[in-house]
């Protein structure tokens, strides 16, 4: 592996497999060694953290949207002395649930399918990917977000350079709750992308380019 490349394990939102990153996994290959964090075994934020770190460098930056940004945050409380960065898109600083018949990308827990709230340039390869990723995962996920823990303690492990950031249009992860998670966080970068909904990657490829570009190279 080239040594001067930063590592960084991306993980995704739930019912997303690694199509949801595929523009920033090519575009960061300069700056970056990225590597897609697997969220389909377990059940539980602390198994799944637990997972992506046994099959993580010793020191790496981690990015996460939405169940990947809570994997992300407990992988900083499990193991705060690997974590050198960590970027969190469409996610809260509560453990609440809003509502709790939709899930973090915006499907219905009965059904996986595009929800209409998502921007229409993903609604279509959001379904996809929740195809590809199949019920079982889909269900594994749903259990470790609602059951997820209180999160002051993971939020308080972190002093790294943390990016916040949030789609304008986000119905899950609203601005004011990623804003509130942000303000919790000594020094985060915050942003808001406009005209952008839950699956920020997808739906703004290039900004979120520039964002974690801007990030993996703040000091």
């Amino acid at each position: 592996m080239d040594r001067s490349l930063v590592p960084l394990m991306l993980l995704p939102a739930m019912g997303c497999d690694g199509q949801l990153w595929a523009r920033q996994i090519m575009d960061l290959g300069d700056l970056a060694q990225p590597e897609f964090g697997d969220l389909s075994q377990d059940d539980t934020l602390t198994d799944m953290a637990a997972r992506v770190l046994a099959e993580s460098p010793p020191r790496f930056a981690v990015a996460g949207v939405s169940l990947g940004g809570y994997v992300a945050m407990e992988m900083v409380r499990q193991a705060p002395e690997r974590v050198e960065r960590i970027a969190l898109f469409g996610t809260r600083a509560t453990m609440d649930v809003r509502p709790r018949t939709v899930v973090e990308q915006g499907m219905l827990a009965t059904a996986p399918h595009a929800d209409p709230r998502l921007t229409p340039i993903v609604s279509g390869p959001a379904q996809a990917m929740a195809e590809r990723v199949g019920r079982a995962v889909f269900e594994r996920q749903q259990r470790a977000l609602l059951a997820r823990p209180d999160l002051s303690d993971a939020i308080a492990a972190i002093h790294v350079p943390t990016l916040v950031a949030v789609g304008e249009r986000d119905r899950i992860c609203l601005p004011d709750d990623a804003r509130a998670l942000a303000d919790r966080i000594p020094g985060a970068m915050f942003h808001v992308l406009r005209s952008c909904g839950h699956l920020s990657p997808m739906e703004r490829p290039g900004e979120v380019t520039m964002l974690l570009r801007q990030w993996l190279r703040r000091g």
